[in-house]
């Protein structure tokens, strides 16, 4: 089971956009996530009238390690470390450290 799943509102803790928010959108074998609208690059990317991609600068995201991000808890507004705990009836859940409330419920 993952800390950061796809779909989780986080915040960066380091880098250029130190304090941005934003919703994950893909999550990388390598220990690396992609946010939208958080370290953005600029692709030259070469006409294809086959594919239908014109040509030009393109904005897009770049993926950021998951070192550098923390889950946005909503009750407190901040980011927030990630625990796993197991429940009565044998799920496996993530949890706040601080809290131990349950993050998500299935």
């Amino acid at each position: 089971m993952k800390k950061i799943r796809k779909g989780d509102q986080v915040v960066v803790l380091a880098g250029r956009d130190k304090g941005k928010r934003g919703a994950v959108l893909h999550v990388h074998v390598d220990e690396r996530v992609t946010v939208q609208s958080i370290n953005m690059i600029k692709r030259h990317t070469r006409p294809n009238p086959n594919r239908g991609i014109t040509g030009g600068i393109v904005d897009k995201e770049a993926p950021i390690h998951i070192s550098n991000i923390a889950l946005l808890n909503p009750a407190t507004g901040r980011g927030e470390r990630i625990g796993f705990k197991t429940l009565a009836d044998g799920r496996k859940v993530r949890v706040w450290k601080k809290s131990g409330e349950v993050v998500d419920v299935k």
